[in-house]
């Protein structure tokens, strides 16, 4: 059983699926019972056979018309070289106004996968933190609707003044994956992403005076079988056998097919729930519960986005709320 109330997101992943599925997913997800939605922003699919990345502030405002009254959120929005902290503030602030106040915007260090192609140096991940450091602070005040003039150590605004901006600005969550990237949201956010149940992040975004959301992410594979569990993730998340200090550092699709090759099938196990009931994605998502974190999004691996819905309508929502 869990150890209290957690709220169950669903994951939008932009690399496997085309956009119009997305939307379409967004509005099974509500449907299901969530109130809850996080859509993956990528320039570039991890591996080849994924074969999507569409522009996911596109696909936000498609949702904003399709769903009712899921909220949504980007996961997560990076600041290197593809996006500027003026056009995130811009699009982020359109987007809640579509969605009435249901948006929240993520955003992270980014990945080289996605600034490769723009042609320049890839910082390493101290200055990376900078950079979003100062980005954020720079979409706060862009928020406010002042005339914005900015000359910061990495990004500058010069009379701004953003007129379509929604009656109270989106909470900003910052995904972190040690402890001085969680520092810095506690500071600088409204909460936290995280890949792993770690509790030394909650900790470090506690400490540095963080109160907002702890958010967790579980990629699930359920199929009939544990075999075909494991078959279907392998075709369709082999990024989940790389090891996170490689997740940033490589710089195309074929670099993940290669790293994932090395690892081989079985090793995708470490990094997705391969599971044919609810029992293992209750246990993965009670290992967040038990390092701190309330809120958990969870991913469906492959196509059959049907097999999440019926789980999580079915058990999942109802465990969570206290239903068993």
């Amino acid at each position: 059983m869990s150890d209290g109330p957690v709220r169950l997101g669903w994951w939008l992943s932009s690399e496997e699926h085309d956009p119009r599925r997305l939307v379409e997913q967004a509005v099974l997800a509500e449907r299901s019972g969530f109130s809850t939605a996080m859509i993956s922003d990528h320039l570039l699919p991890w591996v080849r056979s994924q074969a999507h990345a569409g522009h996911v502030w596109t696909t936000i405002g498609a949702i904003a018309q399709a769903a009712d009254t899921l909220e949504v959120g980007s996961g997560v929005t990076a600041m290197i070289h593809r996006s500027h902290p003026i056009n995130v503030a811009h699009a982020a602030a359109t987007a809640a106004i579509l969605l009435e106040g249901r948006f929240f915007l993520g955003v992270g260090t980014g990945e080289r996968l996605n600034e490769q192609p723009f042609g320049r140096r890839w910082p390493p991940a101290g200055e990376r933190r900078e950079r979003l450091q100062e980005a954020i602070d720079a979409i706060r005040e862009v928020w406010q609707g002042d005339n914005v003039n900015l000359r910061g150590k990495r990004w500058r605004v010069e009379n701004l003044r953003l007129l379509e901006r929604p009656a109270s600005p989106p909470p900003i969550h910052v995904a972190v994956s040690g402890k001085r990237s969680a520092a810095m949201a506690g500071g600088r956010g409204d909460g936290i992403i995280a890949v792993t149940p770690d509790v030394r992040l909650v900790d470090a975004f506690h400490g540095a005076g963080g109160v907002g959301p702890c958010i967790g992410q579980v990629h699930v594979s359920l199929a009939t079988t544990i075999e075909a569990a494991l078959d279907n993730a392998w075709e369709h998340w082999p990024n989940g056998t790389v090891a996170p200090a490689l997740l940033t550092e490589l710089a195309r699709p074929e670099h993940f097919e290669a790293a994932a090759e090395v690892a081989g099938r079985d090793a995708v196990r470490h990094g997705v729930v391969c599971a044919t009931d609810a029992a293992p994605v209750v246990s993965a998502i009670n290992r967040f519960v038990g390092a701190g974190y309330d809120t958990v999004y969870l991913h469906q691996v492959g196509p059959d986005q049907r097999r999440l819905a019926d789980l999580a309508s079915g058990e999942l929502l109802p465990h969570y709320r206290g239903g068993r």
